[in-house]
């Protein structure tokens, strides 16, 4: 590392400032006296700051630490000026300290109360302050401090999504649920938003409703996604801590945003992988951001039963493995599908142990099209050879296992296995073929980026 050194950016993963301290207090246990509670604001800016030097220096030489100005006594990488934003921002405000006090209490579960201690929620505030600005300021200039901000300042304010956030906490009144925030807190809410700054107001209104166990509906909880990804926030910011009445698993609904089941297990493997329950056990736990829990598992079983009942030969299910995972000799193909299998039913039984796994009737609509597709490669790789210096499996096997999907089992199943095996052979793609599947990938319901994952074997025109 010489010359100009670039500002380096680290990003928090999880809730942070205010809204992050207030999580703090709500899974702790009520501090016994004002020093306490201040010594609880410390932990979180150590642990903190901890997080974001292990996340961010550990890869780097000692040099690289020195030239980033790295002091092993003290990270110094601003976790406490970014919560000073926060703090800041409520104590200069219009709001009354009662409606400080409100919003406090409710989003630290009501484990801290200041009044009690003979402070007003202004106090309290400033004595956070303190306590913040007491620490070495951020030694790394140019640091993204928080998803919300850019080069260390707050992106301007739209109109538009501080109405939405105010939209939001408006439509909470409208819940007849018991465990829902008092209005008052509600109303206090709504005034960080309007007249603080809307991003405090949406993470404050999230901690609030962690805190008070309310149950959030899937459209809402689509929304509250929305909102994060216009802030810039992390998904796990929304989701850590919320109460979500997902809906039923169904396999045929197609809410993940890139490659799942089969297909998308056989892109995991690389070098190192090994056919074995912890590999399957982490795709089977891989539940996209927004899907009902056991999702993944779900789609994986049932293309796993399909080609487990099907008439498919035993030499054309290992052989169409190693096609879509280049993975060829390490397992028999059945055997491997009975181990998935059983990963995900147990995976079920912990994520939906009401659901019944039911495989459902394929789509056979696009049976034709993908067939085209495939015989179209097909033709164009018939003296290929997958890994021809260990256990080589001629393509032809492959592209005829992948024609008995097509035509037998599922067209679904067999695109996305196809779309693997293209990435195996590195097979060049014309703008109009890509163009093809891409309209394929759109009837079937893919996600934004399934097909994008050959998009780079595109060649240039």
């Amino acid at each position: 590392m010489t010359g100009r050194q670039e500002p380096y950016y680290v990003d928090y993963d999880r809730d942070f400032g205010l809204s992050g301290l207030t999580e703090a207090f709500a899974l702790s246990p009520a501090p016994e006296n004002t020093g306490a509670a201040l010594g609880l604001v410390t932990e979180k800016l150590d642990a903190y700051d901890l997080e974001c030097l292990v996340d961010s220096v550990d890869h780097l030489s000692a040099d690289e630490r020195g030239i980033l100005g790295y002091d092993a006594s003290h990270d110094g990488w601003g976790y406490a000026d970014d919560l000073r934003e926060d703090v800041r921002a409520l104590v200069e405000s219009p709001l009354t300290d009662e409606a400080i006090r409100a919003v406090w209490r409710a989003a630290a579960g009501g484990v801290w109360d200041p009044a009690a201690y003979g402070m007003s929620a202004r106090d309290w505030l400033r004595r956070v302050d303190e306590t913040c600005a007491a620490r070495p300021p951020r030694k790394i200039p140019g640091r993204r401090p928080a998803p919300s901000s850019w080069w260390g300042a707050r992106p301007p304010t739209a109109d538009g999504i501080r109405d939405d956030v105010v939209a939001e906490i408006r439509s909470c009144r409208e819940r007849s649920a018991g465990s829902l925030p008092s209005p008052d807190t509600l109303s206090a809410l709504e005034e960080v938003a309007a007249r603080v700054h809307p991003d405090l107001g949406f993470r404050l209104l999230l901690r609030v409703l962690k805190a008070h166990s309310v149950r959030i509906e899937k459209a809402r909880y689509d929304r509250f996604q929305a909102l994060g990804e216009r802030f810039g926030h992390p998904a796990p910011l929304i989701d850590f801590g919320l109460d979500i009445a997902w809906p039923p698993l169904d396999t045929a609904r197609r809410d993940a945003t890139w490659d799942f089941g089969l297909s998308h297990l056989a892109g995991q493997a690389h070098q190192d992988w090994r056919e074995d329950r912890q590999e399957v056990r982490k795709a089977a736990e891989g539940d996209d951001i927004g899907q009902t829990p056991g999702s993944a598992a779900a789609v994986l079983l049932e293309d796993a039963l399909r080609l487990l009942r099907s008439a498919l030969p035993d030499a054309a299910v290992t052989a169409l493995w190693a096609g879509a995972s280049d993975r060829s000799g390490r397992t028999d193909g059945r055997d491997w599908l009975r181990l998935i299998a059983d990963v995900c039913r147990e995976r079920l039984r912990e994520a939906a142990p009401a659901y019944t796994p039911v495989v459902a009737p394929a789509r056979t609509e696009l049976a034709d099209t993908v067939l085209r597709e495939v015989r179209e490669t097909a033709s164009a790789v018939t003296d290929r050879i997958i890994s021809p210096h260990w256990h080589p499996v001629p393509v032809t096997d492959v592209m005829d296992a992948l024609e008995h999907v097509v035509t037998r089992i599922d067209p679904d199943l067999g695109f996305r296995l196809f779309l693997r095996v293209l990435n195996t052979l590195f097979v060049p793609l014309t703008q109009e073929q890509y163009d093809r599947y891409e309209a394929i990938g759109e009837r079937f319901g893919y996600g934004e980026y399934h097909v994008s994952d050959v998009d780079y074997l595109v060649e240039a025109g």
